[in-house]
C-alpha cells in the first residue's frame, strides 16, 4: 500500500468522505495466483511469482485498497502449522491443516509456538524480508501485520464441530485452548511489527465466531479478540468475519475494530446501525455470485444496490460482502471503481 493510499484509509476510518468513495478489497492467495494465471501451489512456492502477481495486481488498480497488502500467507495453514499440524497440498486448491487434537483434554499439554521458529511464520515473515526493497521501489510499504483469529486457529486444531462443542460441554478447556492460541498470535503480529515498523495496522480473520450465540460470543470470543486487538498500538484494526456478523457487530468499538469486512448478507445500513456509526465498513456487494460470476452491468447494479441501503456515506470502502473471491476478473473491478462515484 502506498503512503497516500494509506492516509486515504486513515481519513474515511476518521469519518471523511471522498467521492468516489474508495474501493478495496481484502484480498489473499486464491485470487490473486487465479487472476494472474497461476496455480495455488506456483503462488505458495515461488517468492518471486507471490511478488509478480501482487505487484501486477497494485499496478493494474492503482486506485484499489488491497489489505493487507503483499500478503505472504500460505491459506489457512500460516498459523494452525505452528502448532504442528499436518497440512495437505494441491495443486488448485487452498492447503487444508488437519487436527491435531482428539481428546479435548490433550489441551493442557498444548505449548505456545514460537512465530519466529515454528511451522510457517518464519516463511512468511522471511518472503516479506525478502521482498522488502523491491516493494518499496514500487511505492508501496509493508503497513499490516496480519493473522487469523483465535477461534479459527483453535478449531483447526481441534476441528470445527469438536470445538464448538466444547465451548458448551467442557468451556474450561475451550478457554486454556483460547488462551494459547491468543498468546501466539500476540506474539505473530508483534514480532511482524518489530521487523516492519512501518507497519500502522493489523487484520484479524476470524470467520468461527459468527456461529456463535450472543453469550458465548461475549465469553468465548469478546475477551481474546479484545486483547488482541489492544495489544498493539497502531492506527488500523480491521477486523474480517463472513459468516453472519450480527452478533459480533455491536461490540466492535469497544474491542477496539475501526474496519469491518463482512458477510454480504447483511446491508450497509444495518451495519452501520449495529455498530452506532463508529466502525468504518467494508462492503458489500456478494463476492461469489456478483463480483466473480455476474457480468459487468450486474456488479454495477449491486453496487448501487448496497450504497442506496445507507444515506450516510461516510466510513464506507466500497467492497465485496467477504474476502476477494476467485475468479474476480479486471472487467468487474473496473465496474465497482465506476460504480463508487456518489456525486451524480
Amino acid at each position: 500500500m502506498t503512503e497516500r493510499q494509506w492516509q486515504q484509509l486513515i481519513e474515511v476510518i476518521n469519518g471523511r468522505i471522498f467521492d468516489p468513495l474508495p474501493v478495496g478489497f481484502m484480498a489473499g492467495s486464491p485470487w490473486f495466483a487465479h487472476w494472474a494465471g497461476l496455480s495455488l501451489m506456483d503462488y505458495f512456492t515461488s517468492e518471486e511469482l507471490w511478488f509478480q502477481a501482487n505487484l501486477k495486481a497494485v499496478q493494474t488498480f492503482p486506485q484499489v485498497l488491497f489489505l493487507p497488502g503483499f500478503w505472504p500467507e500460505f491459506g489457512m495453514c500460516t498459523e494452525p502449522a505452528a502448532f504442528g499440524t499436518r497440512c495437505s497440498w494441491q495443486e488448485e486448491e487452498l492447503p487444508f491443516p488437519h487436527k491435531i487434537i482428539t481428546d479435548i483434554n490433550q489441551i493442557n499439554s498444548l505449548e505456545k509456538p514460537d512465530p519466529a521458529r515454528d511451522g510457517l511464520t518464519p516463511f512468511a515473515l522471511k518472503r516479506l524480508q525478502h521482498y522488502q526493497s523491491r516493494i518499496e521501489a514500487a511505492g508501496h510499504r509493508v503497513k499490516m501485520a496480519a493473522a487469523r483469529g483465535p477461534a479459527t486457529v483453535a478449531s483447526f486444531l481441534t476441528g470445527t464441530t469438536e470445538f464448538l462443542l466444547a465451548l458448551k460441554t467442557q468451556p474450561q478447556q475451550a478457554h486454556k485452548l483460547l488462551d494459547v492460541v491468543t498468546d501466539f498470535i500476540v506474539d505473530w503480529l508483534q514480532l511482524q511489527l518489530a521487523t516492519f515498523p512501518s507497519i500502522d495496522g493489523i487484520l484479524i480473520l476470524d470467520d468461527v465466531v459468527g456461529f456463535l450465540g450472543e453469550d458465548d460470543f461475549k465469553t468465548m470470543a469478546k475477551p481474546y479478540l479484545k486483547r488482541i486487538f489492544q495489544s498493539l498500538k497502531v492506527t488500523v484494526k480491521f477486523f474480517h468475519n463472513d459468516s453472519p456478523g450480527v452478533v459480533c457487530a455491536p461490540w466492535l468499538n469497544e474491542i477496539g475494530v475501526n474496519l469491518f469486512n463482512f458477510s454480504f448478507h447483511h446491508s450497509l445500513g444495518q451495519m452501520k446501525e449495529l455498530t452506532g456509526n463508529k466502525v468504518t465498513l467494508m462492503g458489500n456487494i456478494p463476492p461469489r455470485d456478483e463480483l466473480a460470476a455476474g457480468s459487468p452491468e450486474r456488479v454495477r447494479q449491486s453496487a448501487v444496490a448496497a450504497l442506496d441501503s445507507v444515506a450516510d456515506k461516510s466510513r464506507i470502502i466500497l467492497s465485496c460482502g467477504g474476502g476477494m473471491p476467485m475468479g474476480a476478473s479486471t472487467e468487474n473491478i473496473t465496474a465497482l471503481l465506476a460504480a463508487a462515484k456518489i456525486g451524480g
